[in-house]
């Protein structure tokens, strides 16, 4: 028999599993207008979804001229809870597709292990990963570092040749490439296609066509 060239799936959470981005956009908008630096919802989507909380703060201090404090997001997190709690909803299809797949499959995303794991019980898609849970908390650099892409290959026990990275960020194709994975950039939410596409990336925009689009890797 031959070996399929994708021997585990790692989804990003935010976006592609759970239809989060949206939610969290809106706010993100309010907590930066409260901090005094004003970021339109366009801003936000080009600048900072997929990325690191480093990278989010770094922006904001620059346009702000000074620093925040170490823990500057905690104040804001109960908007964000309160937010996902009354929409969050599954990404279209998702539950359709996990229920496909035959291939080994897991979570790795810049939110914290909680958040994660949360969003994914609001959703009902827990059980489609069980501890296969890995967050940036875990590596030394989030996206677009590769550390966390790389991490959850060898938790896996899996070369990373092997691994298909299913992303809806540019900052996440990026640390897939980066990380000598395939890319697979799903357009269907906040994230427009010109900026998924690069080199051993397969973008789309309906997420029940995932499955075909794994089966159809021959190198």
């Amino acid at each position: 028999m031959t070996r399929s060239p994708v021997e585990l799936v790692i989804f990003d959470c935010d976006g592609v599993l759970v239809d989060s981005e949206r939610i969290c956009v809106r706010v993100d908008a309010m907590v930066m207008a409260d901090l005094g630096c004003a970021f339109t919802e366009a801003e936000i989507v080009e600048r900072f979804v997929g990325s690191s909380v480093e990278v989010c703060t770094a922006a904001v201090e620059q346009r702000l001229g000074r620093r925040l404090e170490k823990d500057w997001q905690q104040k804001y997190e109960h908007l964000y809870r309160a937010a996902l709690d009354a929409d969050l909803t599954a990404v279209d299809g998702i539950a359709e597709v996990l229920n496909r797949l035959t291939t080994p499959v897991c979570v790795a995303s810049n939110g914290d292990h909680d958040g994660i794991r949360r969003n994914l019980r609001l959703t009902g898609l827990s059980d489609h990963f069980a501890e296969n849970i890995f967050s940036a908390d875990d590596v030394a650099t989030g996206k677009p570092a590769p550390d966390l892409f790389l991490h959850a290959a060898r938790s896996m026990g899996v070369d990373p040749g092997r691994c298909a990275v299913i992303e809806d960020s540019a900052y996440g194709v990026q640390a897939a490439r980066a990380a000598g994975m395939r890319a697979f950039g799903y357009c269907g939410g906040l994230t427009p296609a010109s900026r998924l596409e690069g080199p051993r990336t397969t973008v789309f925009d309906d997420m029940r066509e995932l499955p075909g689009l794994l089966a159809a890797v021959t190198h």
